[in-house]
This record gives structure tokens, sequence and C-alpha cells, in this order.
């Protein structure tokens, strides 16, 4: 993997700083020590920041953020949109796996198809643009797995609560999220038409015509349906997730497990752009 540079990582560092104690204005000989930085670099810095508008140098000799970069971050949130990360990704996966590509947002108890990216086999994909599922246990797995407590405030309210059998079937789907990033969505015994499962995918009833699975055997074969991946945002929820749907034949484990690799990865990267990267400790001192 490519490292970024070093003096990229230092302006960021500064920046990151500052933004991190809004309010606050610091001198030279504060940032010096709290970035463990030379003297001579941090003052080049700030120097250069200051001149393009990035940071502001106060009458005190202190600095703070500048005009120059809050007008970069009021258009950022004006614009701001995970489609824009996720619409690409969404079709190197349509048209690589042959399927139609998801991106579903949680919206109170509802899950709402707001985008997708569809192969050409798939233009007349019999679930539009715009539909919105209630959440139940095969599809809020993606959402939960990793939130107990939202996942219990759900279950406390849903008008369609699980049986223990479908409870277990949910925890078992979590289970196998934690450990593989994605979600295995098989079509249950007696549903044989792909167009039959997606046909009752919008019924207020808890038992879908899918299950999850809790575990692959990448030898066995499978009626797959679709794979499932969550989206992380800054504070590690998830209220988008990405589905691969409309699979055209049973796939092997080892078959799931690659393209659901593929998925993960992707929602990986977008979930990088929602969160933003942690802050990178500038190199020693020069």
């Amino acid at each position: 993997m490519s490292r970024s540079s070093p003096g990229v990582r230092r302006v960021a560092a500064i920046l990151n700083f500052i933004a991190d104690h809004p309010g606050q204005a610091f001198a030279l000989t504060d940032l010096v020590r709290a970035l463990k930085l030379s003297r001579a670099t941090c003052h080049a810095l700030l120097t250069g920041l200051v001149d393009v508008g990035y940071l502001f140098r106060t009458s005190d000799k202190t600095y703070v953020l500048g005009p120059s970069l809050a007008a970069i971050g009021r258009t950022a949130a004006e614009n701001f949109s995970p489609l824009q990360v996720a619409q690409p990704e969404m079709r190197m996966l349509a048209d690589e796996y042959d399927v139609v590509c998801g991106a579903y947002f949680l919206e109170g108890d509802t899950i709402h198809l707001r985008e997708r990216a569809a192969s050409h086999s798939h233009v007349g994909y019999p679930v539009p643009l715009g539909t919105r599922m209630p959440l139940r246990p095969v599809n809020a797995i993606a959402y939960f797995a990793r939130s107990p407590k939202d996942c219990e405030a759900w279950l406390a309210r849903t008008d369609q609560p699980p049986d223990d059998a479908l409870l277990a079937h949910m925890e078992a789907g979590m289970a196998f999220l934690r450990e593989h990033g994605f979600v295995v969505h098989l079509r249950r015994p007696g549903y044989e038409v792909q167009e039959e499962v997606h046909s009752v995918l919008t019924r207020p009833t808890a038992e879908l015509p899918v299950i999850a699975a809790s575990e692959i055997d990448d030898a066995q074969v499978y009626p797959l349906v679709a794979l499932m991946a969550p989206i992380y945002d800054d504070k590690g929820r998830v209220t988008i997730s990405l589905v691969m749907a409309g699979f055209h034949q049973p796939m092997s484990g080892a078959q799931i497990v690659e393209a659901g690799g593929t998925l993960r990865a992707a929602c990986e990267r977008i979930s990088r752009f929602l969160a933003g990267q942690p802050p990178i400790a500038p190199d020693a001192a020069d």
C-alpha cells in the first residue's frame, strides 16, 4: 500500500488538532509540544496554512481555523452524500457479478432503496427504486450486528417480533456478519423462483422467503438470493447497507465468500469516506 508524504500527514495533524478543540487558539509552542514537531517545521507549516487561509494568525500570535477552510467545510457539508462514493462501487459490483446492487437506507423501522445499479440483464428488475420495506429480522442483521442496544430497542417495539426460532437465526446471522463482514441470504425451501422471492419482500410479516446463513461450506452449493454488507458512519452506526441480488444460479460456498469479500471491501471504502481517517501522528521531528 502506498503511503502519504510526511508533509501531508503533518499538515493534517495540525488541522485535525485545531479542529478537535473548537473555540480554542493555539500558540506555536502549544502545537510543537502537542504534535511533537520541530519548531522550525511547525512554524513553516503554520505560515503556509495562514498564507492560503486555512489558518488565521491572531494578534496575540495564536492560530485558529481560517476562512478558506471554513468555506470548504460549508461546501462539503452542503454537498456531502455517501452516494457520491457508493455509486461507482455499486456499478462495479453490478457489472462484475451480473447482479443488481442497491443502497438501502435505514429510516426509522423501514429500509428505503434510494439508489441502485443494475447489470444489463437486470434492467427490468422487479424491485423498483424508491421501494420501502419494513425492517425484518433477516435484513436487520446488517444494521444491528454490532449494536446490541439498538437491536434490543427495535425488537421491543416491532409489531412483528420474531419467534424463538427466527430470533436464533437472526443471532446466528449476526455472528456470521461479525466474523465475515457480510450477510448471506439464502432461499427458504419452497421458494424456487427468483421473482417469487422478491414479490413478497414488502409484506408486513416477520418471516420472509429468505434466511440468513450461519455458516458457509466452500464446497457446498447454495440457493443464494442476496449478499448484504453494512456501511459505518463516523460514530460506528449503520444506517446504510449495500445489497447484491439477482444472482442467476446457485453458487458454491467459495464463490459466495469471494463475492461477499468484494462487497465487504466496497462497503469498507464507503465507510472510510463517511467516518474519515483517524488522526495520523506525524513522523518524528526533523
